[in-house]
């Protein structure tokens, strides 16, 4: 039975109706009550254990706003900020959140909107729509925050004041008219609620596992449509069509890359100024990154394939590579392993098929102690998973610093593998001139390569296989199901089929 056949929800007979969120027809049920209770409960404790009974006060969390495109009075769909989306699960703009320590009472703050406002967005909600709605305890407005929280004596607010290790933004700290009142605490729960997110309940492995399903679908219709003379805009649109239209996923985590031909190495494809616009020729490899996004959660995954159905003996050697190297990884991978352990042996694997395929020479240790697996995968072996595809907690407090090695620098993750983890896997090789060019003159590196063999490779383009993996007790679990052996690969392409994704 493919998954359009199955209902993946675990709301449970006791949900309440209104207290669901789901997208119609099969699409997934997620009981906002058991998900957020849930995590709710590990941040109070987080704190509790963090700070002495004297100092436990309320949580406050300030939701996101709408965004307007640039001057315009348009706005893009919103996206609720990631904490708040953890604690709360609320969708609409103009929110702030409170979450008692002592009592572990959630309060959600409304916008206090003007009826006018019907006219436009239909009926409008009031307390008691919202409180069945997010399964809170206690709904006030906005205006009565102050007031609310004056009444309940807490000791301070805990405020969530932190960096994003991957961005270096920092979050939004909760700010409204009258906090002066109040003793501020901005120390402890953002570490407490980033080590709370690495780690998912099994509610959020369900609706990841709901996205990967998606995701994993949308990418074997891909193998069957890509052909040689389509755009690569075109598997885009397939794709995020039949995320939405199937899946009832109407936003992608993140920008989608369909690079063809020499576009396969560039890393970052997709964007403004290159939007996936490339005709797609006969022999090009076709790199697809692409995930999709349920109730905030999403799914990351890339597929490559060769546009006209056969993997070249080129193209071929390579694939089977970055495969052994997915592979290879993946069975090392269990509780306790360091991620940047994983990320050197997948630079190992890499550069031994490339001395295979005769493009190096030389001893493969000294070509990881001179950084020449870097030329070739550029990027970090994988990361962490969740509300964010970049997700939050690979670094850290307490935890190994960032590495200042290329490729292992732009490494996500750089603390030990636990249980529960949801991660990347996502190795790759890849062609790119403005790194190879230079390392072919450097006289720390030229030594190890064949120049000549490693020209013919110009136009390549890229190989990166990526599959999404739960850590489980005694190793992995992977929730990512698509094609990867290029006997299967090409099979799908000629029609046929994947065990549990039927044809659409």
């Amino acid at each position: 039975m493919d998954f359009f056949g199955r209902m993946l929800g675990f709301s449970g007979a006791s949900a309440v109706p209104e207290q669901i969120f789901d997208m119609g027809l099969k699409t997934l049920k997620v009981s906002r009550h058991a998900l957020h209770s849930t995590t709710r409960g590990r941040v109070v404790q987080g704190m509790k254990s963090k700070l002495g009974r004297g100092k436990q006060g309320i949580i406050l969390l300030q939701g996101g706003a709408p965004f307007a495109v640039h001057s315009t009075d348009a706005e893009g769909i919103f996206r609720q900020e990631s904490y708040f989306h953890y604690l709360f699960g609320v969708a609409e703009d103009g929110f702030y959140g409170a979450l008692d320590i002592r009592s572990g009472n959630a309060y959600l703050f409304m916008p206090r909107l003007p009826e006018s406002f019907a006219v436009w967005f239909g009926e409008m909600p009031t307390p008691a729509t919202v409180k069945a709605k997010y399964a809170v305890q206690h709904v006030h407005y906005v205006d009565e925050m102050p007031a609310v929280l004056a009444d309940l004596g807490p000791t301070c607010l805990h405020l969530l004041v932190g960096e994003n290790t991957d961005s270096g933004r920092p979050t939004k700290k909760a700010h409204f008219q009258g906090i002066d009142d109040f003793t501020l605490e901005e120390d402890s729960l953002f570490d407490v609620i980033t080590e709370c997110r690495v780690f998912k309940t099994p509610e959020e492995l369900s609706i990841m596992q709901y996205c990967n399903d998606v995701a994993s679908a949308a990418h074997v219709e891909l193998l069957r449509y890509a052909k040689p003379g389509m755009m690569e805009y075109q598997l885009e649109s397939i794709f995020l069509h039949f995320c939405y239209f199937k899946g009832g996923c109407r936003n992608s985590p993140y920008t989608p890359i369909a690079g063809s031909g020499s576009k396969a190495a560039t890393l970052h494809y997709g964007t403004a100024d290159a939007p996936n616009n490339r005709q797609i020729q006969d022999g090009d490899l076709v790199l697809l990154d692409m995930g999709t996004e349920y109730y905030r959660y999403g799914s990351d995954i890339t597929v490559t394939l060769p546009a006209n159905g056969k993997f070249s003996a080129k193209q071929r050697a390579i694939y089977e590579g970055v495969l052994n190297t997915m592979n290879t990884v993946r069975n090392k991978m269990k509780p306790g392993v360091l991620m940047p352990d994983m990320h050197i042996l997948a630079d190992k694997c890499n550069l031994e098929v490339l001395k295979t395929e005769g493009l190096l020479k030389g001893n493969v240790d000294d070509m990881q102690a001179a950084d020449v697996g870097a030329l070739f995968m550029p990027h970090g072996l994988g990361h962490l998973l969740g509300i964010d595809t970049h997700d939050v907690g690979g670094y850290g407090v307490g935890l190994p610093p960032r590495s200042t090695r290329p490729g292992l620098k732009s490494l996500r993750l750089g603390r030990e593998l636990e249980e529960n983890m949801v991660i990347t896997l996502e190795p790759g090789i890849y062609f790119i001139k403005q790194l190879l060019e230079p390392a072919l003159k450097d006289p720390k590196t030229a030594h190890f390569f064949n120049a000549d063999r490693v020209k013919e490779y110009f136009d390549f383009g890229g190989i990166r296989l990526e599959d999404n993996l739960l850590i489980t007790a005694k190793g992995v679990q992977t929730l990512t199901n698509v094609p990867r052996t290029v006997k299967d690969v090409e099979a799908v392409i000629a029609g046929g089929e994947w065990p549990g994704i039927a044809s659409q």
